[in-house]
């Protein structure tokens, strides 16, 4: 046993599922996790899980859901100091929460993953969104060209296909992924400089 209260508050127990499907989704893809997994980690019953969830399927759209708004708070985890100071303290934080919730990151980005739903997808693009005012926001930039917004965007996807490699295979060190990120924005940003009047060299 481990020690949980035998009656909680229907939201306690509700977050409580998800965490325990999380707490899975650590070891093994969501979609080889099952409500009798779920159960057994949680210490509930069958009945209970149908109560709160009306199929696996919602439970795991909203337990990767939890890592996407993870992922914002990582995110939202600005030091003081110049740009490059801070965006790589809001990388570090991408990377925590993504190395945390290892599984259900892969899972929310993997191309054709069984999980992927109309909803996941649209917490990943206001994933993607946050990132991008972090950026400008940095940067102190509130007008930004097209081309900007462009780098910015595929900059994003740099940073998302890097941890998923690196989740996947750990062959760089953790210690130079954040600063090796922002080198690479900073080598984008100088490129879109040359190539738009209207950026400056941000960093």
């Amino acid at each position: 046993m481990t020690g949980r209260p035998r009656r909680m508050s229907p939201e306690a127990r509700r977050e409580d599922l998800i965490r325990a499907a999380l707490d899975l989704f650590g070891s093994r893809a969501p979609e080889l996790v099952t409500v009798d997994d779920i159960i057994a980690r949680a210490e509930v019953s069958r009945p209970l899980f149908y109560r709160y969830f009306s199929s696996l399927r919602e439970l795991q759209v909203e337990a990767l859901k939890t890592v996407t708004e993870g992922l914002i708070d990582g995110l939202a985890g600005l030091e003081e100091g110049p740009p490059e100071t801070r965006l790589r303290a809001a990388v570090r934080g991408l990377i925590d929460v993504a190395d945390h919730y290892r599984a259900g990151y892969v899972a929310l980005l993997r191309s054709g993953s069984v999980i992927a739903t109309s909803e996941t997808d649209a917490a990943i693009d206001e994933v993607r969104n946050r990132a991008v005012e972090l950026i400008l926001g940095a940067l102190g930039v509130s007008e930004p060209s097209p081309m900007l917004l462009l780098t910015l965007r595929c900059w994003t996807a740099v940073v998302e296909g890097a941890l998923l490699s690196w989740l996947q295979e750990r062959s760089v060190p953790r210690e130079a992924l954040d600063g090796w990120l922002v080198d690479q924005l900073t080598a984008m940003l100088s490129t879109t400089a040359a190539h738009d009047s209207s950026v400056p060299q941000m960093l």
